[in-house]
């Protein structure tokens, strides 16, 4: 599999709100292509909706981003076709009824059905069957996902895999597209700390090779470019210790990091008794509702 260019990835005051308020706003970044970019913050935070925003499957509602090019909340589709979803939990799963090889077998084809080209369909089938191995081999080892190592190899029940298993599978899968940018929710989700290491340097080697990665995190790696989306944290603070403006964040240093922006911190202030208290919140929650409908 030839390594794609990956999408660079920029926002200026990047929001979107809910029926019940903020579930991210104030979001600015400028990452180049082949970058690895961590969103960092606690479960709630709105992490997933400003992840489902940026590639193409929620329309945010203030401000603007351009992932490749292609400007959101304009261009979802051309967004949607470049930026291919990892595992999200509730939006795009593992089917736990299937085996890893029929799994991988039904990404290809539904990889294959609505984004090949039609030359590619026209091939004859045993040119087609080969060159859908050769892509599931590549997306695998890029993946770093080994069948034979898994208790019944190919035919291991999806339901049986182990957590870390389970997203090599969900980003071979994401890769059999051969995306600009990849996208995944709660990386380090029942993840042990050397599990979480590997998980990122699996990360690490798809961005080197030139696919633009996106992973919401509770911690981020001290060289991903990270956005901050936890409300508590109006202002970010890079582990250099030097601080940067909220909601801005540029590329070229590791570990820089952009805020939610400070709307989100008034919002939450103890003691304000503000009917917003709590309200970012409830807008991720409302927001995460609506990603199948963008």
């Amino acid at each position: 599999m030839d390594s794609p260019h990956g999408a660079a990835v920029k926002a200026e005051n990047f929001g979107l709100k809910g029926p019940r308020g903020w579930a991210f706003r104030g979001i600015g970044i400028d990452a180049a292509p082949g970058s690895l970019i961590a969103v960092e913050g606690p479960s709630g935070s709105g992490r997933t909706c400003l992840l489902l925003a940026l590639t193409g499957r929620m329309k945010a509602t203030e401000g603007h981003a351009e992932i490749g090019g292609h400007r959101l909340p304009k261009r979802m589709t051309a967004v949607r076709k470049t930026a291919a979803l990892g595992p999200v939990t509730g939006v795009n799963e593992l089917d736990q009824a299937l085996t890893v090889a029929e799994q991988l077998r039904e990404g290809a084809l539904l990889q294959r059905r609505y984004e090949g080209s039609v030359r590619a369909l026209l091939r004859p089938r045993d040119e087609r069957g080969a060159a859908t191995a050769a892509r599931i081999d590549a997306a695998l080892a890029a993946a770093g996902l080994d069948l034979d190592t898994l208790p019944k190899g190919a035919r291991t029940s999806v339901r049986d895999l182990e957590r870390l298993e389970s997203v090599r599978l969900s980003v071979a899968i994401a890769l059999l597209g051969e995306p600009r940018l990849l996208a995944l929710d709660d990386l380090d989700l029942k993840l042990s700390d050397a599990e979480r290491e590997e998980a990122w340097a699996m990360l690490r080697r798809i961005a080197a090779a030139g696919t633009t990665v996106l992973a919401v995190c509770s911690e981020a790696p001290a060289d991903a470019v990270v956005l901050r989306t936890a409300a508590s944290e109006p202002q970010a603070v890079p582990r250099d210790g030097r601080t940067a403006g909220a909601g801005k964040i540029t590329w070229g240093a590791p570990a820089k990091s952009a805020a939610a922006g400070p709307d989100q911190a008034a919002d939450t202030d103890a003691g304000t008794g503000t009917d917003t208290d709590n309200e970012d919140t409830k807008g991720a929650d409302d927001a995460l509702a609506e990603a199948g409908r963008a």
